[in-house]
């Protein structure tokens, strides 16, 4: 059995399998199990889910990190969403890395699936020339949109 050793900050953020843990203070812990985790800037809110990319990524996020029933509907949206972006990008690279995504995240493989989404999430913010995630994160902050926007559950 391998083991994950992650060091976080006082502050930082995780997910594991669901639900959401915030550092008090630095701290390294080990995974010693199979889990379904994010941490750091790696964790969308909602509010930041301002592009057909991001929306993808947030789909794929909720399916990956979401409770049981959050995780069905995640996988739903991110198939309606991957269709939709795959039908209006000219981006054969982009196309095949959604359905590279997909296919992971189907095959129960989200952290994979995500990485590849954040891959298109960066070429969707050098084609279109938008800002940097965090600056897009403080101006989403401003005009916040319901979670329910990109995903039901």
């Amino acid at each position: 059995m391998s083991t994950l050793v992650i060091e976080l900050r006082q502050g930082d953020m995780m997910v594991v399998n669901g639900a959401p843990i915030r550092f008090r203070n630095r701290t390294r812990i080990e995974l010693a199990a199979k889990a379904r985790f994010l941490f750091g800037k790696q964790i969308m809110p909602p509010e930041a889910a301002t592009t057909p990319a991001r929306r993808i990524y947030f789909a794929l996020q909720t399916a990956y990190i979401g409770n049981e029933e959050e995780r069905a509907g995640g996988l739903a949206a991110a198939r309606e969403l991957i269709r939709e972006f795959q039908e209006a990008t000219t981006s054969a690279m982009a196309q095949k890395m959604l359905q590279d995504a997909l296919a992971l995240a189907e095959g129960d493989d989200g952290y994979q699936a995500l990485k590849l989404a954040r891959r298109v999430m960066q070429h969707e913010q050098e084609v279109l020339g938008l800002p940097p995630p965090a600056l897009a994160r403080q101006e989403a902050t401003r005009r916040p949109l319901p979670a329910e926007t990109f995903c039901d559950g």
